[in-house]
């Protein structure tokens, strides 16, 4: 078979994966990175990188390969014996013949420092001109640094050694052993860093640059927090050392097994694609989501201590204990997603995580299952280029609902008994899902195999819905849960679900009786409400213990369009919160009937992380879903009701916050915008709001998009913010102008320009697409199917993939836009990550045509 590349790096199939860990045994990396330009000062472009690997061979004679995909080789020896390496590339790696029982492989190699965040990222901070550096290697990209055979189940020890500035702070997986001074270079040093236990060459790290540094030690662990010198005044690292310190605590406590490193550090990197990577002992944050410029609420508090446990977990699971392949890729993530929340609501001051959870995670895994690209949650993964879009809904928040649902099935206990076995059986070493379901089913004596099998090798995701009759009394003579399967995934699973009976007492609504009960097949009764009398509101999957949709009945409907703030749990008013937006997504509820919910229902909300959510799909709703003649008044319902909020919300409040934040995205008329422009000058500003930073930003692309303030404009905030976040909020501004030039140039850089940086990249796709902006970009719907194919060859993976996502004509809601892309997927040749990737855009077109027909028939 032949093998297929990924912008440069290997693309490593299973079968060479699986052939190769059959043959070696590695033991040990020992890797020397000169990241000076020889005279002390950073490096540009590429870097030194010599790697001595140690391992072993079962078949002495054979040939294998390593992965090394640098910019050029210098040179390889085998033993001591140069290696050929005229056959070397970069994207299919370096033959290595002529085995022995034991070997030592050393690799010479220059390496390309990274703009798109894959490998050695590498960016110059605006204010200062310092350098930083941080890696980011999953799934496959430590092969951009150093030369390894890179796969997750050849695990070895590892020794790194780093030359750079003298001023700059070095981080890796272990501490500093040692520091020298660099001969002939005074303005250098040599970091030898302690060897570390065995570990994945994925989990791996190095970080350098004059970080700024906050340490602390708790139970035996040495913790330390970095961020950019110029970013220090923002960083409030006693929260994030609290959250880790509670973090520690709990794990420590539930999972039986200490954390097993001597120091934990926590570097805020600027430009990280995702939202963290949990490197062994250094985990790499991304500071503009994490740190915080100004005012934010505690949704954004809540996210980032989510992420810190998020990744806290994966130091058990997948770090200690490591997938075997990327076909447990949704084990890892789905885990260390549970584990979060319930740290997060059992050891920190979010104690309403699972509501959060429900509200935001939640619907992503909803949203990631119905699209035509839906896939089971465990499936095959042939290579790491399957790998690469796999990062989604299903495999962290469908996979964690599953997680969920199997603690509910076994208990809490025998979960965690099973862990515990888990832990210590495998430390170390690589598992499979199937080790830790056999723990499972030792610990709490159940057979899981079933179970597994409903919920992790099929597709999509089931509907409940009650099925109620009425005595003439008033009281329940019969209630069912009826399940309903799609067509096309017809698996009808077995739901562990709570029920809740709520009565409207004064405006309240009371829960009186909640019952658990497990759903099975197509309707199954539940005779224990036979007699009782009718609820206000019946509540399926009551606590949210199972994944499924869900539906009201008509009585239980109309009590929450009007009294859905009446419920005294918000996870019970999550509950039904993300049912009415279900509904309106699958064309159930019209789009204006969901804006009149939110602008009658939210402002009573108490919850800033369902406000904050819900506020989100309004303007979804408004975009997408509406019909096009309404969706004005739609606008102006929504921005009247948020502006009202921040006027009343208490003075400096989050809530006040969040709702500024809505009336600026909602803002369409003159009126508004002209109360936006006097906010951003501080004029007429409401009692306790500080217009700074990101919000002075966000108020500013609100004018812009809407044409109300220019390019100059523009260039003035900038002056008066030349930070790395101004800089990435100006380019979104800048490609926000509503202009044909404007967008001509924005298209031309981002479809010819493919030397972009990631922040760069990303900024110009967010602002080339407004749902103000339909017409003028309407002409790009064409021209994206034109260059899709050509971009995502030229680009690396992750840069590609947001091109394919942020610049489908998602906005252009139409027939046409379905055509278009019909014609392009019937084209052969097409990668198959692409194609899913554009198919996944269809499906947003074809829903938000079948929502806009219900909306416009509910006129």
């Amino acid at each position: 078979m032949e093998t297929t590349t990924v912008a440069g790096v290997r693309n490593l199939r299973q079968v060479e994966a699986v052939e190769r860990a059959r043959l070696l045994d590695v033991s040990a990396y020992d890797i020397s990175l000169d990241l000076t330009d020889g005279t002390g000062y950073p490096g540009e472009g590429t870097f030194r990188s010599v790697t001595e690997v140690r391992f072993s061979c079962r078949e002495p004679g054979a040939t294998t390969f390593i992965e090394i995909a640098a910019d050029s080789l210098r040179g390889a020896t085998l033993n001591g014996e140069p290696l050929d390496i005229s056959g070397w590339a970069a994207d299919s790696g370096l033959v290595v013949p002529g085995l022995a029982a034991e070997n030592v492989l050393v690799v010479d190699a220059d390496c390309a420092y990274s703009s798109v965040g894959q490998g050695l990222h590498r960016s110059v901070d605006p204010v200062d001109k310092e350098v930083y550096l941080y890696s980011q290697f999953e799934t496959a990209d430590a092969q951009r640094v150093f030369a390894c055979f890179d796969q997750p189940d050849l695990k070895a020890e590892f020794t790194w050694h780093v030359t750079a500035p003298a001023h700059w702070r070095l981080v890796s997986n272990m501490p500093i052993e040692r520091e020298e001074p660099v001969a002939g270079m005074e303005r250098a040093k040599t970091a030898h860093f302690v060897r570390s236990p065995r570990m994945s060459t994925y989990i791996t790290a190095i970080c350098g640059g004059p970080y700024h540094e906050v340490r602390e030690t708790h139970d035996g662990i040495d913790l330390g927090v970095f961020c950019r010198a110029s970013m220090a005044r923002h960083l409030d690292a006693d929260d994030i050392l609290l959250i880790t310190k509670q973090g520690f605590d709990f794990f420590h406590r539930e999972f039986g097994v200490r954390y097993p490193l001597p120091k934990y550090d926590q570097v805020y990197s600027p430009d990280f694609n995702a939202g963290a990577m949990e490197n062994f002992g250094c985990v790499v944050h991304a500071e503009q989501h994490y740190i915080f410029r100004s005012q934010v609420t505690d949704y954004e508090y809540e996210q980032r201590a989510n992420t810190i446990l998020h990744e806290m977990a994966h130091m058990w699971f997948g770090d200690l204990v490591t997938m075997r392949w990327w076909d447990d890729l949704w084990l890892n993530e789905s885990f260390a997603e549970w584990a979060s929340h319930w740290a997060n609501t059992g050891a920190t001051r979010f104690s309403d995580a699972w509501t959060t959870f429900l509200s935001v995670r939640k619907n992503w895994g909803y949203r990631q299952d119905q699209l035509s690209s839906t896939h089971p949650v465990y499936c095959e993964m042939p290579d790491v280029d399957a790998v690469e879009v796999n990062f989604d809904g299903i495999t962290y928040a469908k996979g964690a609902s599953v997680i969920k649902q199997l603690v509910a099935y076994v208990g809490i206990e025998p979960f965690l008994a099973g862990l515990r076995a888990y832990f210590a059986k495998h430390a170390w070493g690589n598992a499979t899902f199937d080790d830790l379901l056999s723990a499972l089913e030792a610990a709490s004596g159940k057979e899981l195999r079933k179970f597994a099998a409903q919920w992790l090798e099929t597709s999509q995701v089931n509907t409940l819905r009650p099925e109620i009759t009425l005595a003439a009394d008033g009281t329940y003579e019969s209630v069912a849960v009826l399940q309903h399967a799609p067509e096309r995934y017809p698996t009808l699973r077995t739901h562990r679900i709570g029920i809740g009976l709520y009565d409207l007492e004064d405006s309240r609504l009371v829960r009186r009786e909640h019952i658990e009960v497990d759903i099975d097949g197509a309707r199954t009764g539940i005779p224990q409400f036979a007699g009782r009398p009718a609820a206000d509101v019946l509540l399926l999957n009551d606590d949210d213990l199972t994944y499924a949709k869900l539906r009201l009945d008509e009585r239980s409907m109309a009590t929450v369009v009007d009294h859905i703030s009446g419920f005294d749990n918000p996870l019970a008013r999550a509950l039904c919160w993300a049912a009415s937006w279900d509904m309106a997504r699958d064309g159930e509820l019209a789009a204006r009937d969901y804006v009149r919910m939110v602008v009658r229902g939210l402002p009573d909300e108490k919850d800033i992380n369902l406000v904050t959510a819900t506020l989100g799909q309004a303007r979804s709703a408004l975009a997408f879903y509406a019909d096009e003649g309404w969706a004005p008044e739609g606008w102006q319902q929504l921005a009247r009701t948020a502006e009202r909020m921040a006027e009343r919300a208490t003075p400096g409040s989050g809530f006040q916050l969040a709702w500024a934040r809505a009336y600026a995205a909602a803002a369409r008329e003159g009126a508004d915008l002209a109360i936006i422009a006097d906010w951003l000058r501080g004029e007429n500003v409401p009692d306790g709001l500080v217009i700074q930073a990101d919000l002075r930003w966000g108020l500013l692309h609100s004018l812009v998009a809407n044409g109300a303030a220019g390019p100059d404009r523009i260039e003035a905030e900038l002056d008066a913010d030349r930070t790395a976040s101004g800089e990435r909020q100006a380019a979104l501004a800048r490609a926000l102008v509503p202009t044909p030039e404007s967008k001509a140039e924005t298209w031309r850089r981002l479809v010819s320009d493919h030397g972009l940086p990631n922040w760069l990249q990303r900024s110009l796709l967010q602002g080339f697409q407004h749902p103000a902006q339909t017409a003028l970009t309407a002409p790009y719907a064409a021209k994206y199917f034109e260059v899709v194919g050509d971009v995502w060859e030229a680009l690396d993976s992750e840069p590609a993939q947001d091109f394919a996502m942020l610049a489908y004509p998602a906005y252009q809601i139409s027939e046409e836009t379905v055509a278009l892309t019909d014609a392009w997927l019937d084209r052969a040749g097409h990668p198959a990550p692409l194609r899913r990737l554009v198919l996944e855009g269809r499906d947003g077109v074809v829903r938000a045509l079948k929502a806009r027909a219900k909306d416009t028939g509910a006129a």
